[in-house]
């Protein structure tokens, strides 16, 4: 025996459930975090440019060695890479609610940049035409800081500051 029902009514009972379950489903997709597939990536000592969304209030950095941000306005910020690795930058509303997930790999540059080794020791170059010496995070200590030491006087001399200039006042 076939019971055929048509009706409106009927209908309207039978779809109201999957509209709902529907409608549930797109909002709860609109309130959630947009987590980025790739990571945005950024060569150590540079940096780049990147878009927030609209209702952030807060931005957090896991890893604040690996990068750095800075908050500009319009919704962008800067990130600027620190030191060698993978770290995250979350951006949260208000309420706290986390508006974006972004993954951050943080790479050494392999443009005009010559490594050498002597033995164990190890010497990073810029050369771009002429190869100079450059502050690279595991070049060996001596050298790192031999350079990073010229680097900080000829800044002081630019600025006026330097050691020069204070040894020929006293």
């Amino acid at each position: 025996m076939k019971l055929l029902v048509s009706c409106a009514d009927c209908r309207s009972r039978l779809y109201f459930p999957l509209a709902l379950i529907a409608g549930l489903g797109i909002l709860a997709l609109a309130n959630r975090a947009t987590v980025a597939d790739e990571a945005l990536v950024v060569t150590l000592d540079q940096a780049k440019v990147m878009r927030i969304p609209e209702r952030t209030t807060t931005v957090v950095v896991g890893n604040p060695l690996i990068a750095d941000i800075s908050v500009q306005t319009g919704g962008m910020i800067v990130v600027t890479g620190k030191g060698y690795g993978t770290t995250n930058l979350i951006a949260l509303d208000t309420r706290g609610n986390m508006l974006l997930e972004q993954p951050i790999e943080v790479r050494g540059p392999v443009e005009h940049v010559v490594i050498v080794y002597r033995g164990v020791d190890r010497e990073s170059y810029s050369c771009s035409p002429k190869c100079e010496r450059r502050i690279t995070l595991g070049d060996t200590p001596a050298y790192f800081d031999a350079t990073l030491m010229q680097t900080g006087r000829r800044d002081g001399q630019a600025q006026g500051t330097g050691t020069a200039n204070e040894s020929r006042g006293r």
